[in-house]
C-alpha cells in the first residue's frame, strides 16, 4: 500500500479566507455555491490548500469565531438555505428514511458534545440569549432536575437544534468532498481557549478555573506587544490542567478529534498558551496587571497529537515565544507560522526574515489579525520601504504582489496569501483589529472577485515558485 502523503510532504500554496467572506446575496457567506466557486477558484490558480477561521457559533453581538458558543458545534449560519433546500433537508419532518438513519446515527456519535450544547443553546433562547452566569442557580448550576423541568416544554426546539447542527454537518462534509476532489486541502483553526459564556463552561465548569459562583478567577490575554501598548484582554476562563489532566485531557482529546472530522490540517491558535500563559486578574482594568503561569506542555501536546494523527497540526508561534516554547514545538515536529509583515524591524536575527525560514513552517504575508499588506504598506516609512525592497525577488514589482511573490519563494512548505491581498485591497479590507471589539469579521469579496483572470495570475506565481498544484 503506498504511504498516504501528508500536508507538509511536500511545497504547496494557499489562500485564507473565512466562510463568511464568501461573496454572495445573504447577510454573510455560507456553504453553498459560492463556496464551490472558490474551491475551483483554488484549483485552478494552483492552490492546494484553503485555510479559514473556526467553524463555531459565534456570539451574535460581535461575531468572532475566536470568541464561539461552543468548541464543538458548528455554526449554522454558515448552512446554505439553498442547498438545505435542493438535498431536501429543510425539516426534519420531511426526511427521507435514508436521512433519518443518517440524522440518528450522527447525533448518537456526537452525543457527547451535542446534547450540553442543545440544552445550553435552549435555555439560552429560554432567557433572551443572557449569558449562562446569570441564570438561577438551579439552572447556572446544572442541576439535573432544574434543567429538566426547564427543557420540558422545549422538546421541538431542542430536536430542531440537533438538526441544524446535523445539517451544517453534512452541507460542510459535502463541500470537504469536493475540495478533495479537486486536491484541495481544509485548514482549519482551534482558538486556543473557550468563551465563559459558551456550552462548554456551563456543561463542565469543573475543568475551568472558577470561584464558587462560577465566576473567572483570572482571565485570558497577552502583555504589552505589536497590536496593543497595554496588552490584550480576552476574557476568556483559564483551564484548571490539574483537573484535565486527572481526566487524560479527555475534553482536548474529544476536542482536538472534532477539528479532525471538520479539517486535514489544524492551526493551534495561541500555541504558547499550551506551554505558559498569560493570567488576568478578572478585576484588574487591563492586561499589563498579568502573569505568566505555566501550562501542561508536552502532556497535553502528547494527547493532541496522537489523537489528531501524524502530520496535521500547526503551531501559532507567534507573540512573546521563549525558548521553552520553542523547544516544545520541535519536541513535536508541529510547522510554527513565518508572517513577512512582522519581518522589517531592523533585526538581521528577525525569524519572520525569508533568509530564517523554516522548510517545516507555514509563511504568510498577513494574517486575518494584520492589515491587508497593501494597508500594510501604505503606513510604512520610507526607510523601512527601502528594507523591505531589498529582500524582494523583484524590487520594482508593485504591492501587494511583491510581498506575495516574496512569500511563494519562501523555503516554508506551505505558503499562505489572504485573499484581500489577491484582490489588492487596502485597509478597507481589513478582516479584524486586535484589542478593538467595533467593525470586525464583516469584510466580503465582492461578487466575481476570483475570476479566471486572477486564478491565471496566481496559478503563474504558484508555478515559478515551485509548489505544484
Amino acid at each position: 500500500m503506498a504511504k498516504r502523503e501528508l500536508p507538509f510532504d511536500r511545497r504547496r500554496a494557499g489562500v485564507l479566507l473565512h466562510v463568511t467572506s464568501l461573496p454572495g446575496p445573504g447577510p454573510a457567506g455560507d456553504l453553498g455555491d459560492e463556496a464551490y466557486r472558490f474551491v475551483d477558484f483554488l484549483a485552478d490558480a494552483g492552490c492546494s490548500v484553503w485555510q479559514l477561521l473556526p467553524l463555531a457559533p459565534t456570539h451574535p453581538a460581535e461575531g468572532s469565531p475566536y470568541n464561539a458558543l461552543s468548541a464543538m458545534a458548528g455554526n449554522t449560519d454558515l448552512i446554505s438555505t439553498e442547498h438545505q433546500s435542493a438535498h431536501g433537508l429543510e425539516d426534519p419532518s420531511g426526511l427521507t428514511a435514508q436521512q433519518r438513519s443518517d440524522f440518528s446515527s450522527w447525533g448518537a456519535a456526537q452525543a457527547d458534545w451535542l446534547e450540553p450544547f442543545v440544552e445550553y443553546a435552549a435555555l439560552r433562547e429560554l432567557h433572551d440569549l443572557a449569558p449562562w452566569p446569570s441564570w438561577a442557580p438551579g439552572l447556572r448550576d446544572r442541576d439535573a432536575a432544574s434543567v429538566a423541568e426547564a427543557l420540558a416544554p422545549l422538546g421541538d426546539r431542542k430536536q430542531m437544534l440537533r438538526f441544524e447542527q446535523w445539517v451544517f454537518s453534512v452541507q460542510w462534509a459535502r463541500l470537504r468532498d469536493y475540495a478533495a476532489s479537486k486536491g484541495v486541502l481544509m485548514f482549519g483553526d482551534l482558538p486556543i481557549f473557550v468563551s465563559l459564556d459558551s456550552a462548554d463552561v456551563w456543561a463542565s465548569p469543573e475543568q475551568f478555573h472558577l470561584d464558587e459562583d462560577r465566576r473567572p478567577i483570572t482571565v485570558s490575554g497577552c502583555p504589552p506587544d505589536y497590536f496593543s501598548a497595554d496588552g490584550q484582554r480576552w476574557d476568556n476562563p483559564h483551564y484548571d490542567w490539574d483537573a484535565m489532566a486527572a481526566g487524560g485531557f479527555g475534553w482536548w482529546r474529544r476536542r482536538i478529534a472534532r477539528q479532525r472530522e471538520l479539517f486535514d490540517l489544524v492551526r493551534i491558535d495561541h500555541f504558547r498558551g499550551l506551554e505558559a500563559a498569560w493570567h488576568v486578574p478578572a478585576d484588574a482594568a487591563t492586561a499589563r496587571d498579568g502573569e505568566w503561569v505555566t501550562g501542561p506542555g508536552a502532556d497535553l501536546l502528547s494527547a493532541l497529537v496522537a489523537s489528531a494523527g501524524p502530520g496535521s497540526l500547526v503551531a501559532e508561534d507567534l507573540g512573546v515565544i521563549t525558548p521553552e516554547v520553542d523547544a516544545l514545538r520541535l519536541r513535536f515536529g508541529l510547522p510554527g507560522m513565518k508572517v513577512l509583515q512582522f519581518a522589517f524591524d531592523g533585526d538581521d536575527d528577525n525569524l519572520h526574515l525569508p533568509g530564517q525560514h523554516e522548510e517545516q513552517s507555514v509563511v504568510y504575508t498577513g494574517t486575518h489579525d494584520n492589515d491587508t499588506t497593501l494597508g500594510w504598506w501604505q503606513q510604512l516609512d520610507e526607510e523601512t520601504c527601502e528594507q523591505v525592497r531589498s529582500f524582494l525577488v523583484d524590487p520594482d514589482e508593485p504591492m501587494p504582489w511583491a510581498l506575495i511573490r516574496l512569500a511563494l519563494h519562501s523555503r516554508a512548505r506551505l505558503a499562505v496569501v489572504p485573499a484581500q491581498d489577491l484582490l489588492g485591497l487596502g485597509n478597507e479590507g481589513r478582516m479584524n483589529t486586535p484589542g478593538t471589539s467595533a467593525g470586525n469579521w464583516s469584510w466580503r469579496a465582492p461578487a466575481g472577485a476570483f475570476d479566471d483572470r486572477l486564478a491565471g495570475r496566481v496559478s503563474e506565481l504558484v508555478a515559478g515558485s515551485n509548489r505544484p498544484c
